[in-house]
């Protein structure tokens, strides 16, 4: 380990210095936005620093198996892990999602995928394979490997920029998952969404549950309701 310092939450702390994707605002607010039972299972595809299951897991979920194709990072999540009072609910994988095999069928699926196909790539190789869909994981292959490793009554949570979620839900339509409930982020009040939380499953409906959230007003400072729905991870509040 370097020296860096930890990131600390209410109930746990994390390092993510190594990790090809760092804490950030999209990773908390899905983790705090979806939805969990006492008995699920879950999976994690491309956990970075583990900061999905270690937020999930002080939501109350059962376990959770954390995958990801960068070995700096889940070295990094497998450190963060074994120093939380949840170790023996959190498993790490170092693999590509494809090749993940496994007897479990997962009760939630959750993912901060590679955002953008479109955009220039990052200095740093493993950066782009974490943020760029065309370098590895596409909406196609994220989305057929949930079909094979989700239960038939399970849910998929994942974030998205706004734009790009439009395109993702053509495609994972098309291969059977539907959309139950999409959560619109504003990142300034009086801005246009740039993110969307969303829950698909195998079960389409007319009736998906639709809420925007405004992360910060117009004097930049996080909102009253940002406030409020992180209080129970956030320091200080």
């Amino acid at each position: 380990m370097t020296d860096a310092r930890p990131f600390h939450f209410k109930h746990f702390s994390l390092f993510h210095h190594r990790s090809t994707m760092k804490v950030g605002t999209d990773a908390i607010l899905l983790g705090r936005w979806t939805e969990v039972k006492p008995t699920d299972v879950v999976l994690d595809i491309g956990t970075g620093c583990g900061l999905l299951p270690l937020m999930l897991t002080q939501k109350g979920v059962s376990q959770v198996d954390a995958v990801d194709i960068d070995a700096a990072s889940i070295e990094e999540a497998t450190i963060n892990f074994q120093a939380s009072q949840w170790r023996d609910q959190l498993k790490t994988f170092c693999m590509d999602i494809i090749d993940f095999q496994t007897d479990k069928q997962y009760d939630l699926i959750v993912s901060n995928p590679p955002f953008f196909s479109h955009f220039s790539k990052c200095d740093s190789d493993r950066k782009s394979r974490a943020r760029h869909n065309d370098l590895g994981l596409s909406y196609e292959k994220l989305c057929v490997a949930v079909c094979r490793l989700m239960k038939a009554d399970g849910r998929f949570s994942l974030v998205l920029p706004f734009l790009e979620s439009l395109d993702f839900l053509e495609v994972a339509k098309y291969l059977g998952l539907f959309l139950r409930k999409r959560m619109t982020l504003i990142p300034i009040e009086g801005k246009a969404p740039n993110r969307v939380n969303l829950e698909l499953a195998f079960t389409e409906t007319d009736l998906v549950h639709e809420e925007s959230f405004t992360i910060r007003d117009r004097n930049k400072r996080f909102t009253p309701q940002y406030n409020e729905f992180l209080k129970d991870f956030y320091l200080g509040l």
